[in-house]
């Protein structure tokens, strides 16, 4: 009785600790240090705690308060006493049913305070004083005890059932001897195993029957699965439940509890287990305790009973399977997912999940469509495996004709590109030649508008003269004048006074004042005017025009391009576009409002080279160097000829005999001037040749070939000729093609006339506007992003010649072969032609001092024409590039085609991948568009007061998403950190499981839905 007043009185207490005592607050100070000792203890995240901080003195100390209260009075120890008392087996059976009246509610207070209190309390709950572990799964598997005994007695009866021979429970550490779990707490979890071994492996009495039963009809097993999931929660708790021998086995054997829900609550704490790094082999350990335990034929049996016959319980139907599609489908051995697969399929599963396709719960459609979408169908990677074969044949002979056609396709863009050269040469002829005639036509033009003037003019004169002679006559006639004819045949005109005689004075005077204006008419025609004064850049007519700055309603972000200068512009593209025209066509508002403000051997000794003898088996003497001696050797064996052969083909250019390849090779074996010389002395000195090795004797031949070095390179200038023509027209071509194109091309000069039209409205309040770029600004485009960082202004020019200059969108298809010419060095192709030029030449000069050698005489024929062709094509393509790149405002001289085209080419590139880009976003906005209103339209048809289908939409739309997040991010999580099992559990009610073929360092496959903390 005194037991049980005790008992009694700590029931008191222990409810007694629900009432809030108010406390008076102390000094800041205090209260400061004592908040940092709770916020300490709580363990709580640092976004969480720096929220805490900025809490008031007042709420401060009502959290210390609740803290401290429920430390003081709440201690482990009180939890643990009371659950130690149900399992006294010496307690009465009258006092047992008074005691385990309040053993749900003790537990539920227990989980709460596993749940909410800090770490140290939890700590303080596992440790080796409390062992409140050792004691929650003791309890756990006393209340499970008449449920297991009544699933034995089913079959046989309870003499048959109570063997000696079989245990009742069977330790992880015996199935997986030798596991290597992270265990905390040292060596007390081991202790604490063979501490409680002694109640596992013993057969439990009657009495103990008769109590378990009674616990086993409240919902005690339930509430300590969650206790158990609270620990667990912690890293600590964690790896304590997965190292205690015992623990995982009495969770799993939980799923023998009657209550549906219970074992929903089961089979999601063991899925997120399964997930976490090495929970899986942990999890199949306990199912085979638990076939031993309950006496399965196969493991699994009762779960999928159980799932067979709680058809009407969805929940629990729901975890069953997300937790068997995780045991089957989270291992990285294929070859074992297929058994664990094969397992479930002997149970029947496969024709149950047939049943069950049919289904109204769309949870349970979700998580049946993942296993099925996880599940390895070997017989289709059989047949998959078999046809790899033929597919592969069939790879390679579809790349054999790739290849030809390809070859094919080189050969017929090689003559396509010579023939546009040809009709670009002849282009280019006839511009120069209408070029000639407008001058010619301008001259004219001039003549006759100078011929024109100086007829008006004469024809003015002759009418001034015929008006003077009018008034003379009518002078005469009135008497006032009279005139006179002279001897030399000039005519005077002399005032006549009244007195009717005649001033000699006046008639000088007059004859003076009338004589030039008789001049006028029997002179010489008047010379022609000067001509008029050249156009002078001074004047207003070829002065820049001033551009306005553009006031813009947002500030914009700046466009780094690299400007012309006013008087660089002329003659230049810039010079023929008007960007101002092109703000008037667009909608400068949506574009401020998408960007408003991101090694040799040593030298010959000729003192001791002609003592050097070989050390070859014979004494024969040796005049060359060892080294050179013994290539050129080797040079010789290839050619397989005799020292005579060889000298007499060089003496007539023969190149059947010696292939070019060969004279190649034998040029660096041309003799140096004290090799020569070393020959000469030896036979001055009359030895005897034979004496001399085989390469001594060849060279001393060799050397005495007159004109050696420039026969030499005639026959290697004749053997690669062809060679070298046939390499260097295609790149001359591609650059003459490429030049051509890129200047003649009118849609490339509106794009850049709507590039220089964006780009000074953008810059035009901060810079200033300019009247033309440097091409590499065309780079930067990708580089001004708009404002919310999704396009660029090359997406927006895109966008904006779509829209409005649809014409000029595929301008890129005016542009020829400008690949191709970015990769040319016309530098070095240049220097080619010239020292083909210099061969020839040299050629030349062989032929007219032997011209009976038909060789040269048919080589020279044949080829001097394609050279010239050669030639005039050089000269055509650097005419044609430097036009080109000073029509862009660049310098011939700094800019190269390797730096001019491939400006070109990125533009190009980037330009098509803007408008592919652009492409796709508008077919998504609009896939999204035609989504919301089909939906919309749906929701129309529905009842308007009803929620289901928008509830519907909702979560498919939800794990839509979250599967898309999946894929896209593959981090590992964090094992066993707090609150991670939490999150699994959490995340798998939304997401279903999707299993991977590829090995990664975790299984778990839902964590883009978690929080950064739990990654590493």
């Amino acid at each position: 009785m005194g037991n049980a007043g005790s008992m009694d009185s700590q029931q008191t207490d222990f409810r007694a600790h629900n009432v809030p005592l108010k406390l008076p607050m102390p000094e800041p100070g205090e209260l400061e240090e004592r908040f940092a000792v709770v916020l300490n203890a709580m363990n709580l995240p640092p976004d969480k705690a720096r929220l805490l901080r900025q809490y008031d003195n007042e709420k401060k100390w009502e959290l210390i308060c609740d803290q401290e209260r429920f430390q003081v009075k709440n201690p482990p120890h009180t939890y643990i006493q009371k659950l130690k008392g149900y399992l006294d087996p010496a307690v009465t059976r009258k006092k047992f049913r008074r005691r385990v009246q309040e053993s749900t509610q003790v537990l539920r207070e227990l989980e709460i305070s596993l749940r909410t209190n800090h770490i140290g309390w939890v700590r303080e709950f596992l440790n080796e004083e409390n062992r409140g572990l050792d004691v929650l799964v003791e309890y756990l598997s006393f209340a499970q005890y008449a449920v297991t005994f009544d699933f034995e007695s089913v079959e046989s009866t309870v003499e048959s059932s109570v063997d000696k021979s079989k245990p009742w429970s069977r330790s992880i550490e015996d199935l997986h001897r030798g596991s290597n779990l992270p265990s905390p707490v040292g060596n007390s979890v081991s202790r604490s195993g063979r501490h409680s071994a002694l109640r596992y492996n013993t057969l439990p009495s009657r009495r103990t029957l008769k109590n378990s039963r009674l616990v086993s009809k409240k919902d005690d097993v339930h509430v300590c699965i969650m206790c158990l999931r609270a620990i667990m929660n912690y890293q600590y708790g964690f790896n304590m439940v997965m190292s205690h021998p015992h623990a995982v086995n009495e969770i799993a054997l939980s799923l023998n509890n009657k209550n549906p829900r219970t074992k929903a609550l089961v089979l999601e704490l063991l899925a997120a287990v399964c997930l976490v790094r090495g929970g899986h082999e942990i999890i199949l350990s306990a199912f085979d305790n638990f076939k031993e335990v309950c006496g399965e034929k196969q493991r699994f049996e009762k779960l999928m009973e159980h799932f067979r016959n709680e058809d009407n319980n969805i929940d629990f139907m729901v975890a069953s399977m997300q937790f068997i599609n995780i045991v089957v489908h989270s291992v990285e051995d294929m070859n074992f997912r297929v058994h664990l697969q094969y397992e479930f399929t002997k149970l029947g599963l496969d024709e149950y999940l047939d049943k069950l396709k049919h289904t109204e719960s769309d949870k349970l459609q979700v998580q049946i469509q993942a296993y099925l979408d996880n599940v390895f169908d070997v017989g289709a990677l059989l047949e998959d495996a078999e046809t790899k074969n033929a597919a592969l044949e069939r790879v390679e002979e579809l790349e054999e004709n790739i290849s030809h056609l390809s070859e094919k396709l080189q050969d017929t863009e090689n003559e396509a590109m010579s023939k546009i050269v040809e009709l670009e040469k002849q282009l280019m002829q006839r511009n120069k030649e209408l070029d000639v005639v407008r001058e010619i036509y301008k001259d004219a033009n001039t003549q006759v508008h100078t011929l024109r003037k100086m007829v008006k003019e004469k024809e003015e004169a002759i009418q001034r003269q015929s008006t003077l002679e009018k008034k003379i006559h009518e002078l005469e006639k009135q008497g006032t004048i009279k005139i006179q004819k002279k001897g030399d045949g000039d005519i005077a005109i002399l005032p006549v006074v009244a007195s009717g005689t005649l001033s000699t004075g006046s008639e000088v005077a007059v004859g003076n004042f009338v004589g030039p204006a008789m001049g006028v008419a029997s002179s010489s025609p008047l010379p022609p005017p000067p001509p008029p004064l050249p156009p002078s850049s001074d004047t207003p007519e070829a002065a820049v025009k001033i551009k306005k700055p553009i006031k813009t309603k947002f500030r914009m972000p700046v466009f780094n391009w690299v400007a012309l200068k006013p008087n660089q512009i002329n003659g230049t593209v810039f010079n023929e576009i008007d960007d101002e025209r092109i703000l008037e066509d667009l909608n400068v508002d949506e574009f401020e409002e998408i960007f408003k403000t991101k090694a040799q051997g040593p030298a010959i000794d000729l003192s001791s080279s002609k003592q050097k003898i070989t050390q070859k088996g014979s004494n024969k003497v040796t005049l060359l160097e060892a080294n050179r001696a013994k290539n050129l050797a080797i040079t010789l064996r290839k050619a397989g000829k005799t020292a005579d052969e060889i000298c007499k083909a060089i003496h007539v250019f023969d190149l059947k005999t010696l292939p070019v390849d060969f004279v190649e090779c034998l040029m660096r074996f041309l003799p140096t001037e004290n090799e020569v010389k070393v020959f000469r002395l030896y036979e001055r000195e009359r030895k005897p040749v034979e004496n001399l090795s085989d390469e001594d004797r060849f060279m001393m031949q060799f050397s005495k070939i007159e004109r050696l070095m420039q026969k030499m390179t005639i026959m290697a200038f004749i053997g690669n000729f062809a060679e070298s023509i046939q390499m260097l027209t295609p790149q001359l071509h591609s650059i003459i093609a490429a030049s051509v194109s890129i200047k003649s091309s009118q849609k490339l000069k509106k794009i850049l006339e709507i590039i220089l039209a964006l780009g000074n409205y953008m810059n035009s309040s901060k810079r200033g506007a300019v009247y033309g770029f440097k091409l590499q600004s065309l780079d930067l485009l990708l580089d001004t992003k708009s404002t919310d960082r999704k396009q660029t202004l090359l997406h927006y020019i895109s966008n904006v010649v779509k829209e409005k200059y649809h014409q000029v969108s595929l301008f890129y298809n005016e542009l020829h072969y400008v690949e191709k010419a970015a990769a040319v060095s016309l530098e070095n192709v240049l220097l080619d032609v010239k020292e083909l030029q210099r061969g020839m030449d040299l050629t030349k000069r062989e032929y007219t001092m032997h011209d009976h050698n038909t060789l040269l005489k048919e080589f020279i024929l044949s080829n001097e024409g394609k050279l010239k062709k050669l030639q005039d094509d050089a000269k055509i393509a650097q005419d044609a590039f430097d036009d080109v790149v000073k029509y862009f405002g660049e310098n011939p001289k700094t800019t190269p085609p390797s730096v001019f085209f491939p400006v070109f080419v990125r533009f190009v590139k980037a330009y098509k991948q803007a408008e592919e880009e652009n492409e796709l976003r508008k077919k998504q906005e609009q896939a999204l568009m035609e989504k919301l209103l089909e939906q919309e339209a749906l929701m129309e048809q529905q009842d308007p007061k009803s929620p289901s289908h928008k509830s519907k939409r909702q979560q498919q739309e939800l794990i839509a998403e979250l599967r898309r997040r999946q894929v896209k991010d593959n981090r590992h999580v964090y094992e066993g950190k707090d609150g991670a099992i939490e999150d699994i559990i959490t995340v798998l009610k939304t997401v279903p499981f999707t299993a991977r073929t590829a090995k990664r360092g975790s299984r778990f496959f839902c964590e883009p839905v978690l929080t950064e903390e739990y990654h590493y």
